[in-house]
């Protein structure tokens, strides 16, 4: 915190949207706000770690942070949330689970079942790519929790998978250096505006399918059968 704080007081940084909030706690609290910040991304999915991680290992280049602590540390904040994600499935269970889905508009119990075949055949890969997945590495532990995955399983997966996901961004924002920083300055706000609208967008693309296929079950069931010979 003492090597951070007089170079932060010297050059403020002016990041721009909530990309340049949680930017802005990793220049503040160091590793410790790694660790957070990519926390706060297990629950709200617009906050990219592809934006987060690279600054982490832009400070490491200057010596403002440790690139193994920052590593853990992010490594660590994945693990907390995917164990409360996990949780959360334990604790709501696959019956009540399966309920929810089904009321909720625009999806059926299918998906649910859906879901269920896919993490039951893939298990312990989708956990350890799903890392990799936007909004899949946010959620993937839902299922693993209602299935209930052996914790410690579940834990080495998640560390495996998240570990290497860390390591890869963290090491560009350590090899490209000081490329990273004005990048983000000046950009921060239009990283956090991508974000959102591509998550946006794919929500749409979602609710037009779903309703695409509603509207053409409804034609099959009102077309008339041919009479039985």
């Amino acid at each position: 915190m003492s090597r951070i704080a007089p170079a932060l007081e010297a050059s403020a940084p002016a990041y721009d949207g909530f990309v340049g909030w949680v930017l802005s706690l990793i220049e503040s609290l160091g590793e410790v706000g790694v660790g957070i910040a990519i926390l706060i991304e297990t629950f709200v999915p617009p906050i990219p770690s592809e934006a987060i991680l690279p600054v982490a290992g832009f400070l490491a280049y200057e010596g403002r942070m440790s690139a193994w602590g920052a590593w853990a540390a992010a490594t660590l904040g994945v693990l907390v949330g995917a164990l409360i994600w996990y949780a959360i499935g334990a604790a709501v269970g696959r019956d009540r689970t399966r309920r929810i889905v089904g009321r909720i508009p625009l999806l059926d119990y299918e998906d649910f079942d859906k879901a269920e075949a896919f993490f039951a055949r893939w298990g312990g890969g989708a956990v350890l790519f799903g890392r990799c997945v936007p909004l899949v590495r946010s959620f993937i532990s839902i299922p693993a929790g209602i299935e209930r995955m052996p914790l410690w399983k579940f834990t080495l997966y998640t560390l495996i998978g998240s570990g290497i996901w860390n390591a890869i961004w963290i090491g560009l924002g350590f090899a490209f250096g000081p490329a990273i920083r004005p990048v983000l300055e000046e950009w921060s706000g239009l990283i956090s505006n991508i974000a959102v609208g591509a998550i946006a967008l794919l929500v749409l693309i979602f609710i037009a399918m779903r309703i695409l296929r509603r509207l053409r079950e409804g034609s099959t069931r009102r077309m008339p059968q041919p009479d039985a010979e």
